[in-house]
């Protein structure tokens, strides 16, 4: 940037008076780009704003991939791909944090509904072609857990998603799901081909050491195609750590 040249003088006149006699003096310092008038009733003071950091406020620093929040609630009287609902997509640290700091936290959330954190043009469903030979890594939490623990948890799934946090691995991750039940609420993450098993059992190790649970906590991995075809109420693990 060019310097500013320090006038000698500046003079401003009260139009009422025919006096000669200088009534302000302008003082340009050309670090603090500050003008001072003098001589009135009150010093005003101008900042003169520097265009370079104009400039660095909307530099905005990019994800990997772009990403797509959707909203899941419950409702009966609907179909069940009516009641999700594709809130908004974000590619940039910056559009992350301005989302996460203006929607309702996840311990707030009505029980039945979930968030869904997917990449753009993965859908959170089991039927999305990424998502069918895949399956999901999850924790599942007493209702205690979701006053004292559960908006942590699914904020460091959020962290572990957007910032490509399980390596060469996160190719296979497709997502993060957080759903709230009566029973007790569950955070999750979502990876495609299940037969990769050194990797999804990585990504496991990953998202455990990441949630900072116990040693003697263990989190298992579903195959999706068993749960759709399970007969019981529960579904057996494919992977423990």
């Amino acid at each position: 940037m060019s310097k500013v040249d320090k006038p000698e003088e500046a003079v401003v006149k009260d139009p009422e008076s025919k006096s000669t006699e200088d009534q302000t003096v302008t003082d340009i310092n050309e670090n603090k780009s500050v003008v001072a008038i003098k001589d009135v009733d009150c010093v005003e003071q101008i900042k003169v704003p520097d265009p370079t950091e104009d400039l660095a406020q909307y530099i905005k620093h990019p994800l990997q991939h772009k990403w797509a929040l959707w909203f899941f609630k419950n409702d009966r009287t609907k179909k069940w791909e009516d009641n999700l609902r594709l809130v908004t997509k974000f590619d940039t640290v910056e559009d992350f944090w301005a989302l996460y700091n203006h929607i309702q936290l996840s311990s707030k959330l009505q029980t039945g509904c979930d968030y869904n954190l997917f990449k753009d043009g993965i859908q959170p469903m089991w039927e999305d072609p990424a998502n069918r030979k895949g399956g999901r890594w999850m924790l599942q939490l007493n209702r205690q857990q979701r006053t004292s623990e559960l908006d942590k948890i699914w904020l460091e799934t959020l962290l572990c998603l957007i910032g490509e946090g399980f390596g060469e691995d996160s190719d296979y991750v497709n997502g993060g799901v957080v759903q709230i039940r009566n029973k007790g609420d569950k955070a999750a993450i979502w990876t495609s081909d299940y037969k990769s098993k050194n990797s999804i059992i990585n990504i496991g190790d990953i998202y455990k050491k990441r949630l900072t649970l116990p040693k003697k906590l263990t989190i298992g991995f579903q195959a999706h195609e068993d749960t759709i075809s399970k007969t019981g109420s529960t579904v057996k693990n494919r992977f423990v750590v």
